[in-house]
């Protein structure tokens, strides 16, 4: 298998040569790397390090003696990163017998051996068989067939990718119910659909084992879904979690929106607005999708590694630090192509509906996205009057 080797961070890896010709070499090499996301990676190193010393405070542990998984390592390169720029106990698994024999060279290349273990073995036994502090779920396609062994072995962190947006945004309808149990809309807020579905299927998953969570960071960028998620032992943290469940109503015509907590629910079915039929979403995650003081914690970290794509991973995290912590964001550009007016300039806007006393912000999701506690009539009220 010939090699080359790649920088990240502080962390140098030999990573495969894809074949010539390809139109997606990542696919194609004999083991797995995405150069193109190694603005998750940036990202994933921060937000672990920044968890790795809370933990070590308030359990009053080094934070060499947190345990860590990346289950699904391919050639290392997030896995050796996290061992090398955070300093956890790491261990880098995959069930290839290429990946396996390269993250051994790439733990020996790093020297690294004293920090991380490789094993080999299919991700679900190895998650079934031990416990981690810090479980990191990163799959080609959907994490929900490592849900149940990855929630079952996680003590305090969960990490989980999905890439598969188009069953969780409503884009593939049957794939999405198949997978995560949920009705998904394919809308104008699709993408925060898909991030609400996920975490709704997670909670769900961790309540199987008496486990509850806390949402710390979650983004959807480009073509994948990431969230950090603080993990709570015990049945009353996971009926806690459990009650940020519910659904979400929603008028196609208008836009109007509502939503029902529980898992058994009665739904009106008639838009109130302008009496149309609703389509329902879910069960998904109405809760916090982030932790403010996390993201503080994130930047902080970030500030002082060495990191490719630091500006654009600052950027997502400071929008999702501010954004008004409610389901689901506003499209401004939808709203004004309904009611036939021209788009104003967002920040005119969004301060234009601040000064009506309504709460607003941004959103990471997209340049036209907002997030209001306004109704939707006052939102098209400010908008025909710019």
């Amino acid at each position: 298998m010939k090699s080359t080797k790649v920088t990240e961070g502080n962390t140098t890896v030999l990573v495969p040569v894809p074949p010539e010709g390809v139109s997606f070499p990542p696919s194609e090499a004999p083991v797995f790397y995405n150069p193109h996301m190694e603005l998750n990676r940036d990202i994933s190193v921060a937000a672990t390090l920044a968890y790795a010393r809370r933990l070590s405070f308030q359990k009053d542990i080094g934070i060499e003696d947190i345990s860590y998984v990346d289950t699904m390592s391919a050639s290392g390169i997030r896995g050796l990163r996290i061992a090398n720029e955070v300093g956890v106990s790491t261990t880098l698994n995959d069930w290839s017998d290429d990946a396996f024999e390269l993250i051994l060279e790439n733990i020996e290349l790093t020297g690294l051996s004293e920090t991380a273990e490789a094993t080999c073995k299919n991700a679900n036994v190895l998650m079934h068989e031990r416990r981690f502090n810090i479980v990191d779920l990163d799959p080609f396609g959907s994490p929900a067939p490592y849900l149940d062994a990855a929630t079952r072995s996680v003590v305090h962190l969960l990490e989980v990718t999905a890439t598969d947006t188009a069953p969780l945004c409503g884009a593939h309808f049957n794939s999405g119910m198949r997978k995560y149990a949920s009705v998904p809309l394919n809308n104008e807020f699709h993408s925060e659909m898909g991030v609400r579905i996920l975490l709704g299927k997670v909670a769900r998953e961790l309540a199987k084992h008496d486990k509850g969570m806390t949402p710390l960071l979650s983004h959807a960028t480009r073509h994948y879904v990431r969230a950090y998620l603080q993990v709570k032992k015990g049945a009353k943290q996971a009926d806690r979690s459990l009650r940020e469940l519910g659904f979400l109503a929603y008028c196609e015509k208008c836009g109007q929106r509502r939503f029902f907590y529980g898992l058994a629910v009665a739904i009106d079915d008639k838009c109130p607005s302008c009496e149309s039929n609703m389509q329902i979403a879910g069960p998904l995650w109405l809760g916090q999708l982030h932790e403010k003081e996390f993201c503080d914690e994130v930047l902080a970290e970030m500030e002082s590694l060495d990191l490719g794509k630091k500006e654009q991973a600052k950027k997502i995290i400071v929008a999702c630090r501010d954004e008004f912590d409610m389901p689901f964001f506003y499209d401004q550009h939808l709203i004004c192509k309904r009611i036939g007016i021209s788009a104003p300039a967002m920040d005119a806007f969004v301060e234009a509906l601040r000064e009506t006393g309504a709460s607003v912000s941004r959103t990471h999701f997209s340049g036209t996205s907002f997030k209001t506690d306004a109704d939707l009539d006052r939102i098209n009220d400010v908008l025909r009057s710019l």
